[in-house]
């Protein structure tokens, strides 16, 4: 019997996931991470006795990989919840702060009268709305669509404008036009589907789950901030810090090559970034690292500006606003911290985060701190009317750290999974896959330990 022994390319959540579940095995695993830290995006700091996530801040409570991992490190005493009761997200029109309607699902009304009250959307727009309850299944769209076709199809051009846009800018930095309603609203494309009508879907919906307890909060964090998982994952795991430069296919397995020496191993998880994987996997499959590579990928960068509750002087803005690529200059987003979750930011104390770059807005990461810092300063006396100087300010760079599922997405992944099988021993996970989001990174990473572990 051969012993295993495991080799993870890629220290983010997920090649950690991966990690941990293998060492928890028994098997001999090792962990390559090439910058000098773990945790890919995930990176929490505090600055000014305030907790900022420099990466995501949050993951989604309906997605339950994430709170299952976190409980079984023992930090579920950790976990807070979202300030729901409180949640209000501004969008920039004609440079004013418009309030989210309330019951906006994403792009869908479930609401009457706040969508009749908003001045975001005009009149033939809330009409439309309204007659699209009456829409009937189409079997005749059954192929792969953008965000955008499928938008206006329902609600059109000023519902994609500034709902869709600006809500999936947030998560994706992607471009509707190009990305794949299949892969990044997926639920939503099973409404059509059933119903024809994504407002009856949705109102459906909501009256299954009626009377089902109290609604959970939307998101889901630790107090102490997200870099606590990634502490309590790391913790025993054997991790070499150094740049995987290549991997070569042995009898045994998997012969990988860093920092001048060789790791041999029975089995490999690749969970770095697509564009990275294509390389290494380029002398095992050629067809497969030319499919990794055609996954393309955006760039993010946040700043995080802390203020004197007191000196404090623009809008107070809810959980924050994001603002449209209509009306946007750099800024796409921003949010309140302390507003969002109790317990990051002192009552004397006021955080903002601030978002830029995006699939158009790549070079963004480029300009200096100084310059940074000086755009959001002049853009949130813009939007908010602040004008009061910040007393510290944290920036962190990700650039191609967001994966576009673009149109056709789903069949390349099909194809990628399929190739990736028939290699023995290989495993792929990331964002590049089936999610973006932290539990679904999660559950990729401990999907390839599961599947080693029961080889």
């Amino acid at each position: 019997m051969i012993h295993k022994k495991a080799i993870v390319i890629g220290g983010g959540i997920s090649g950690l996931s991966a990690a941990y579940d293998l060492t928890r095995a028994g098997i001999d695993c090792t962990l390559i991470e090439a910058e000098a830290r773990v945790g890919g995006v995930i990176d929490t700091r505090v600055a000014s006795e305030c907790t900022l996530e420099c990466g995501p801040d949050s993951f989604l409570s309906a997605k339950p990989d994430a709170l299952a991992l976190i409980k079984e490190v023992g930090l579920e005493k950790d976990v807070i919840g979202s300030n729901d009761h409180q949640r209000t997200t501004y969008i920039l029109k004609h440079n004013k702060l418009v309030k989210l309607p309330e019951g906006v699902m994403m792009i869908v009304p479930s609401r009457a009268m706040p969508m009749v009250k908003t001045s975001l959307l005009g009149w033939s727009t809330k009409i439309r709305m309204g007659l699209e309850y009456f829409r009937q299944p189409q079997p005749n769209k059954s192929h792969d669509r953008s965000v955008a076709e499928f938008v206006v199809d329902h609600f059109g051009q000023e519902t994609l404008d500034y709902m869709a846009e600006p809500l999936l800018s947030g998560v994706y930095g992607g471009d509707p036009a190009q990305l794949s309603i299949a892969s990044v609203l997926p639920r939503f494309l099973e409404m059509e589907k059933k119903y024809g009508s994504l407002v009856r879907g949705v109102l459906e919906s909501r009256r299954k789950s009626a009377g089902s307890g109290p609604a959970a909060p939307l998101f889901r964090t630790l107090g102490g901030g997200l870099g606590k998982m990634v502490t309590a994952l790391s913790a025993g795991l054997k991790i070499v810090h150094g740049r995987a430069e290549s991997i070569e296919k042995t009898e045994a397995g998997y012969r990988i090559r860093i920092n001048g020496d060789c790791l041999d191993a029975t089995h490999l998880v690749v969970a770095c970034p697509a564009w990275s994987a294509a390389g290494l996997v380029q002398p095992l499959d050629s067809k497969l690292g030319d499919l990794l590579g055609s996954i393309a990928y955006s760039s993010s960068l946040t700043l995080s500006l802390i203020y004197r509750d007191r000196d404090f002087d623009g809008q107070r803005a809810g959980f924050g606003f994001l603002v449209p690529q209509k009306e946007r200059q750099r800024l796409a987003a921003c949010t309140f911290v302390g507003t969002k979750f109790s317990g990051r930011v002192p009552d004397d104390r006021i955080a903002l985060r601030c978002f830029f770059g995006g699939i158009g807005d790549g070079p963004v990461l480029e300009k200096t701190d100084e310059e940074i810092i000086a755009m959001a300063r002049d853009e949130l006396r813009r939007i908010l009317g602040l004008t009061a100087t910040p007393i510290n300010h944290v920036i962190a760079r990700w650039p191609h750290s967001m994966a576009q599922y673009t149109i056709g997405h789903q069949g390349r992944i099909e194809e990628i999974r399929g190739r990736a099988k028939a290699i023995p021993g290989l495993h792929l996970a990331g964002n590049a896959y089936e999610g973006i989001g932290i539990p679904d990174c999660i559950r990729t990473g401990r999907a390839a330990a599961r599947a080693i572990a029961g080889a």
